[in-house]
């Protein structure tokens, strides 16, 4: 029904910003009724216990999780955990409340099942999302935190902190976002010792905020960068002792689309997310595993639309997957066909857990001599 009525009736009445401000009032009303959020739970989220894992001493429902950007302000995740979802990453979030980008920010390209955003960090701030994170929730939460935008780039290492010390209390892992295309000189941030020392103040300021608890800090990096520079942030996340690696954001190119490409530019700048950016970011987490062994956590991220990207993505190392633009094109059924077919797929294979087709991946890569998840290069 989506597919073939609903979704074609708001692509065509509605611009996607629009859609998708009408979706959240949706995800806030069923995150906040109990009664609805309880019925949409039994109607839509998959359950089965062969999914079930534990991360960060965490019970995970199953290793689908929704993308930052999604669930900017930290008012959807209920609802997003109703629709069976097993994590939910919100953000990005900034020290200061901001409006993003002039609109029109955020495009469709229907023939790619893609979106183009230039978004820019629009969410309420910090201390806004805290309170909103300051209550008993029935999904693990990420907070995301990125750059203000008006702050100098002197500055920048000083209003990651910022967020952090605010954030943290209420998150059950923080990732630094340094890999939007959308705020000016943000990728910068990804050269080695810039990161370095970035990473380094935001592990501290974690830290202070919640003395003898530790939060895992992640750092989510762009699909652009080169083999070299993969390697690089891969070893310093190794060196600085991060719990892992959010691969991966959208991307600046725009080869391959088959939409036309009057309708390509007309959408100006900014982020491309979707089924484009599928055989990218599968390289990244194939260069990223190789690299890190199994000493991080792996969040794999971009063109993930069914249970065969899924599959191949668990498959290349994913600890879990995020989703954000499928979301858009398949509807409010996705987690569940995921959850589903990952269920199947496991029991396909004669097992009976997640948890332990990972222990036989891990060990069919230690009978092919470390070969299970090879390293892919830049095209």
């Amino acid at each position: 029904m989506y597919r073939y009525l609903i979704r074609p009736l708001l692509f065509t009445l509605f611009s996607a910003e629009t859609a998708h401000r009408l979706g959240a009032a949706l995800l806030r009303l069923l995150g906040s009724w109990g009664p609805l959020r309880r019925a949409c739970e039994r109607a839509f989220a998959f359950r089965s216990p062969l999914l079930h894992t534990e991360l960060w001493g965490k019970q995970w429902l199953n290793p689908i999780a929704v993308a930052a950007g999604f669930d900017k302000n930290a008012e959807m995740y209920e609802g997003l955990a109703a629709l069976g979802f097993g994590a939910v990453e919100v953000g990005t979030v900034t020290a200061e409340g901001q409006a993003g980008n002039p609109k029109p920010r955020l495009f469709r390209l229907p023939q790619d099942a893609a979106l183009i955003n230039r978004m820019g960090f629009n969410n309420a701030g910090a201390w806004a999302v805290a309170r909103r994170l300051d209550r008993p929730r029935s999904v693990p939460l990420g907070v995301n935190i990125g750059k203000t935008r008006k702050v100098a780039e002197e500055e920048a290492i000083a209003d990651y902190v910022r967020s952090a010390e605010i954030l943290t209390p209420y998150a059950d892992y923080v990732v630094v976002n340094v890999s939007s295309p959308n705020t000016p000189g943000l990728r910068g941030w990804q050269e080695p010792e810039k990161l370095k020392a970035l990473l380094s103040a935001v592990r501290k300021a974690m830290r202070r905020a919640t003395p003898g608890r530790s939060i895992p800090l992640l750092v989510k990096i762009a699909p652009d960068l080169s083999d070299e520079a993969l390697d690089a942030i891969a070893d310093l996340a190794l060196q600085l002792g991060l719990e892992g690696i959010v691969a991966t954001n959208t991307t600046e190119s725009r080869e391959g689309l088959q939409s036309e490409a009057t309708k390509v530019e007309a959408c100006g700048k900014g982020g491309l997310s979707g089924r484009p950016l599928r055989r990218r970011s599968l390289q990244v987490l194939r260069r990223l595993r190789a690299r890190v062994g199994e000493r991080l956590v792996l969040i794999s991220a971009g063109g993930i639309e069914n249970v065969d990207d899924l599959w191949e993505r668990m498959r290349a190392g994913a600890t879990f997957v995020q989703i954000y633009s499928a979301f858009v094109y398949e509807g409010p059924l996705l987690a569940h066909r995921l959850a589903r077919g990952l269920k199947e797929r496991i029991e396909a294979a004669g097992l009976s857990s997640l948890d332990e087709a990972r222990a036989l991946w891990r060990l069919e890569a230690e009978r092919a001599g470390g070969e299970m998840f090879p390293p892919a290069s830049v095209d």
